[in-house]
């Protein structure tokens, strides 16, 4: 089993240089069968990560050492040559590392102040007592990531998990959250980076709601086969934990932590006009978290291993920012869904970015593409790390893949029911124009 899922990473990983006639202009890069050194730079690391999870930060910054090096020394940033060149890409890139780091962080210390207000507990009695108390716990997770960030929809979603399942949850049930988190994000421009991307390019919110057809086909495929494998690896508990009373305090700055980054989000997407200038929403969190520490405070230790997620992703992610890619394949519905596996190891930020300048994808498909399309492996989304960082367990990838497997089948029939229903209904964006059916 381990053998096949090592090449199926590996054939994976070469899809990679599909994106290859993308190296950056003006710099003449040496190439390998078509494709710069970067990429396979990249897709080692990547393969790293899969083998050696539990090294995963060091792997993670030793391959973005390696493409730094290579490219100051041999190719090129992809902004240019020099020193100079790689200021110009952090300032470019700086933004979204930083909101990612404080965010991921963050919503750990949300995550702490959720569980020490004992409401986890209490929730036995609200939910069935059988696997439909597991489809409705991940329901729970699919409404909230629509109105908040995915990376705290994920990550209360694992606390709730912990307490119902007397701290038991199977690593494919913790795929079923990732997955669930990204589906509701997928048609709300204010639930995923990507979509919110969009509609600050000028993509209609109403255009990008009709994910939602193909998120809900993928959040009932996770929901059924997540809540029932969990069921048989741990029974959800019957009733209330005795003696927990819930403490109100910490309830209420759970949710003023919450309601300050979804009006912040919104605040500020309205008034920047789609440039971001600084970390607004991270920034909000964290202030929101200090001020609220006064009233009670969180356990600030489980920062430690949140920076360590969060490190790690970052790495991750500027070592993506760093490939020579200007340009996509061909918008078409075919390249639409291999975006979305392309998700899955590689960051869907700047894929969005690039199809927004060339124009012409089906916005809403695109959306849950490339929303989704990072469930299937537990980095492939902002989600995932974040969760991983309560269950250091799913930092497997050949448990992910074998325990999660439900989640490649429910992108591929969300993707194929949408299309099937709605079509093909390319649009121009601001970058582009529109292409053809």
């Amino acid at each position: 089993m381990r053998i096949r899922l090592v090449l199926s990473w590996a054939l994976a990983l070469c899809a990679l240089p599909a994106l290859a006639h993308a190296a950056a202009p003006g710099v003449d890069a040496p190439a390998l069968l078509g494709a710069p050194i970067e990429f396979y730079l990249f897709g080692l690391t990547l393969l790293g990560v899969a083998i050696f999870h539990h090294r995963t930060l060091e792997v993670a910054l030793t391959g973005l050492a390696t493409i730094l090096a290579y490219q100051a020394l041999v190719s090129g940033f992809p902004t240019g040559v020099g020193l100079a060149a790689l200021g110009e890409h952090v300032r470019h890139e700086w933004v979204i590392l930083t909101n990612l780091m404080l965010l991921l962080v963050g919503f750990e210390l949300l995550s702490n102040q959720f569980e020490r207000s004992n409401l986890p507990d209490h929730l036995p009695s609200l939910l069935p007592d059988d696997w439909t108390g597991g489809v409705a716990l991940l329901g729970i997770v699919f409404v909230m990531s629509a109105f908040l960030d995915n990376i705290a929809a994920a990550v209360i979603g694992g606390v709730m998990a912990r307490h119902v399942y007397q701290g038991r949850v199977s690593v494919g049930f913790l795929a079923a959250i990732v997955a669930c988190a990204n589906a509701g994000g997928a048609g709300s421009v204010i639930g995923d980076t990507t979509t919110t991307i969009m509609w600050l390019n000028g993509i209609s919110p109403l255009r990008v709601l009709t994910a939602y057809v193909a998120a809900g086909v993928a959040f009932v495929v996770c929901s059924l086969a997540g809540a029932r494998s969990q069921q048989r690896y741990q029974p959800i508990l019957a009733k209330d934990e005795p003696d927990h009373p819930l403490q109100w305090r910490r309830v209420w700055i759970v949710m003023f932590i919450l309601a300050a980054a979804v009006a912040t989000n919104i605040t500020a997407n309205i008034l920047t006009e789609g440039e971001e200038r600084a970390p607004w929403l991270g920034l909000a969190v964290w202030a929101a978290l200090i001020l609220t520490a006064f009233v009670a405070k969180p356990d600030w230790a489980v920062a430690r291993p949140a920076l360590k997620g969060a490190s790690f992703l970052v790495a991750l992610v500027a070592a993506a920012s760093l490939m020579p890619v200007n340009a996509l394949p061909d918008p078409t519905w075919q390249s639409s869904l291999g975006l979305g596996f392309l998700s899955a190891v590689f960051d869907n930020i700047p894929l969005t970015a690039l199809a927004l300048e060339q124009g012409g994808y089906d916005w809403a498909l695109l959306a849950y593409a490339v929303g989704f399309g990072g469930s299937m492996v537990w980095f492939g989304s902002s989600a995932g790390v974040a969760l991983t960082n309560l269950y250091p367990e799913g930092r497997s990838v050949f448990r992910w893949l074998r325990e999660g497997w439900f989640v490649p089948l429910a992108y591929v029939l969300g993707f194929f029911v949408m299309l099937l229903l709605l079509g093909w209904n390319p649009a121009p964006s601001a970058g582009g124009v529109a292409g053809s059916p």
